[in-house]
């Protein structure tokens, strides 16, 4: 089962531009995994590229399933936190996911992460 919201993606790519569309829209050339995403885009949902010589644009394919959803994997466990409710007490732990920024780390059930990903808790 895949993960949605905070934890899609937020960016893809660079690819590149075939041609403008309209006054604010943008036909991309996108890779053959990514046939069932329409290939034209409103400008707010794109990110100017701004080139560097030194900058390797290291691409690779997403296992993207037939819905269009893929599995994020955990990465790294970056803090811990016990959150209390009235009679209640929760283990969470921040996970980092691969392919997102630190700052995008999100605070999960210890105890479901321990299940999922033991080998993160070694």
């Amino acid at each position: 089962m895949g993960k949605s919201g905070k934890l899609t993606p937020r960016f893809a790519g660079p690819f590149e531009i075939l041609e403008r569309v309209g006054p604010v829209a943008y036909k991309l050339d996108l890779p053959s995994n990514l046939t069932g995403i329409h290939n034209v885009f409103h400008v707010s949902q794109l990110r100017k590229y701004h080139p560097d010589p030194s900058h390797v644009v290291n691409y690779y394919d997403l296992p993207i399933q037939s819905d269009l959803s893929y599995t994020e994997q955990p990465v790294q466990i970056l803090d811990y936190q016990v959150r209390e409710l009235r009679n209640k007490k929760i283990p969470q732990v921040k996970v980092l996911w691969r392919n997102q920024k630190v700052e995008e780390a999100t605070w999960e059930r210890e105890d479901e992460m321990r299940k999922k990903y033991p080998y993160l808790f070694t």
